[in-house]
């Protein structure tokens, strides 16, 4: 892959973490960035991959925390759950965005948490 193809994909995974965070109000739109990160994925740079992945992860993730929320709503746990599950989005993918901004690949890539 060439440089300028590089350049063509990092602001597609700057598009990606955003739709992402938006996707905590709008719902669709973290679908659209889970497909665009699977579409991406196969065709960046190694560092770049790493970012599509972590989107991926985050996304899925977040939809496992989502469901473990809303079982959890009865006995209202789940209200904390969601919260957490929105602060959590928000701060995984500000640290990726900050990541990608130095050009660099996503640190700690298979954690659950913050990164």
């Amino acid at each position: 892959m060439t440089t300028e193809q590089n350049k063509n994909t990092l602001p597609t995974a700057k598009v990606i973490y955003i739709l992402l965070i938006v996707g905590t109000i709008v719902g669709f739109t973290g679908i659209i960035g889970l497909i665009m990160a699977y579409v991406m994925k196969a065709d960046s740079a190694p560092w770049l991959q790493s970012h599509y992945r972590f989107q991926i992860r985050t996304y899925w993730i977040s939809v496992l925390y989502v469901f473990i929320g809303i079982l959890t709503l009865p006995i209202n746990l789940g209200y904390f759950i969601l919260l957490f599950t929105f602060v959590w989005l928000i701060v995984r993918c500000t640290k990726g965005l900050k990541q990608l901004e130095e050009n660099q690949p996503v640190k700690n890539l298979e954690s659950w948490f913050f990164t």
